[in-house]
């Protein structure tokens, strides 16, 4: 585990004897923890190790896990580095470094002796907490672990020679054999070994498991030449519950939390659309009449009661397309794909009028609060070119609607 100490040193929090002496470092039983990184590795560790630590604790965020390799003379080793954020006021940075290491070199003289790595290697693959699936020049699965078989549902038997695209949704099976072609004439084996296959977001796809569910997941794919054949490898990962937590973050980022509503950047980020696909759009905003006069005589409780009732409303105004959303406070907006002036007008209207009918239950007084709402109606025009000029106007024209009278439907 390597950390920065306060004046900006690398210091080593923990660290266990197998570590040390992976590049040639001597390891002391009584050695007392956190110590300066130099103090253990300067003689013996690559520059390039510094220096990648260095890099990780200077970004803003958390980096994706990422692999090193370091050869110098007989000695390669394989580093696995893996921030761990840490979230404060200013925002997430790198915290801690998990670093992980393996003697490639104790393995390549491995290698030398085939029974023995074949052996190896058997048990590395089934005891792999990743899938690992591999496919001949045919597209025909060769290769399929312990792991593979709990990510897709199949045992070995059943997809050993079958057609790699059993593992794939329907619609990206026609497609495979070309993006095989495109990666085999992409690849470049020195490349790859300098820098390891990475997992992250820009290899994420689909697989689809034997009862016909889509898995989310990520792989890392490498040629290989075996007896003058060509094979490609996948580790495959399954991320289903990193990418339900990113749908989840993603929705919390873009909902209003009390009424459920597109909040306030999901709105601009629409209207922003459509400002460069549409010709003919427009936006209102409304304004719940009086509503501090609501809180004030029944209660915060139902005052957010009358803000999901007019959200609720407010989503079924219309059968065509649009986004009703929630701008702050007591104030909505609605963004009107194709609608003109007036029939944008006669929309807000008759929603003014299903909201001066409607009458929200208030269980604790045992009697229901009426409500109205003002609305300042605007239509893009040929001068409109920016998102703050649009709503800036809407926003005069609910102030006019307020000024004369409250209750009304006013256009800008």
């Amino acid at each position: 585990m390597i950390a920065l100490d306060p004046r900006g040193d690398l210091i080593v929090t923990a660290c266990n004897s197998e570590f040390i002496q992976l590049p040639g470092g001597e390891a002391d039983e009584m050695q007392i923890f956190p110590v300066l990184f130099d103090a253990l590795f300067a003689d013996v560790a690559p520059p390039q190790f510094r220096e990648t630590l260095l890099a990780c604790f200077a970004t803003e965020s958390a980096q994706a896990e990422r692999t090193l390799d370091f050869r110098e003379g007989s000695i390669w080793w394989r580093l696995s580095l893996r921030p761990i954020s840490q979230k404060r006021s200013s925002g997430t940075s790198v915290h801690e470094i998990l670093v992980t290491g393996f003697d490639m070199a104790a393995q390549a003289r491995l290698a030398r002796e085939p029974d023995v790595d074949a052996s190896r290697y058997r048990a590395l693959v089934d005891l792999a907490y990743d899938a690992i699936v591999a496919m001949d020049e045919r597209h025909n699965i060769t290769l399929f672990n312990r792991a593979a078989g709990n990510l897709f549902g199949y045992a070995p038997a059943e997809v050993i020679g079958k057609p790699i695209v059993t593992l794939l949704p329907e619609k990206f099976r026609a497609g495979h054999p070309r993006r095989v072609r495109q990666f085999a004439n992409a690849y470049q084996p020195g490349l790859r070994q300098a820098t390891a296959p990475r997992m992250d977001e820009t290899n994420s796809v689909y697989g689809q498991h034997r009862d016909g569910s889509i898995i989310p997941v990520e792989i890392a794919v490498s040629k290989i030449t075996l007896n003058e054949s060509v094979e490609f490898m996948a580790v495959v990962r399954d991320i289903s519950d990193r990418a339900r937590l990113m749908e989840l973050l993603r929705k919390q980022a873009t909902t209003d939390a009390l009424t459920g509503l597109p909040n306030r950047r999901e709105f601009l980020d629409y209207v922003e659309k459509l400002l460069g696909t549409a010709d003919v759009f427009s936006v209102f905003i409304l304004d719940i009449d009086f509503f501090k006069d609501i809180n004030d005589q029944h209660g915060h409780d139902a005052g957010d009661n009358v803000l999901r009732a007019l959200a609720k409303v407010g989503t079924s105004m219309t059968d065509r397309p649009c986004l009703f959303g929630r701008w702050g406070g007591e104030e909505f907006v609605a963004a009107l794909p194709d609608a003109d002036g007036d029939l944008a007008h006669r929309i807000a209207d008759d929603l003014r009028q299903r909201y001066e009918r409607h009458e929200v239950a208030h269980v604790a007084h045992r009697k229901s609060i009426s409500f109205t709402v003002s609305i300042g109606v605007v239509t893009r025009d040929a001068d409109t070119i920016d998102i703050d000029t649009l709503m800036k106007r809407a926003d005069r024209a609910l102030y006019r609607a307020k000024q004369s009278g409250r209750n009304r439907v006013e256009a800008g």
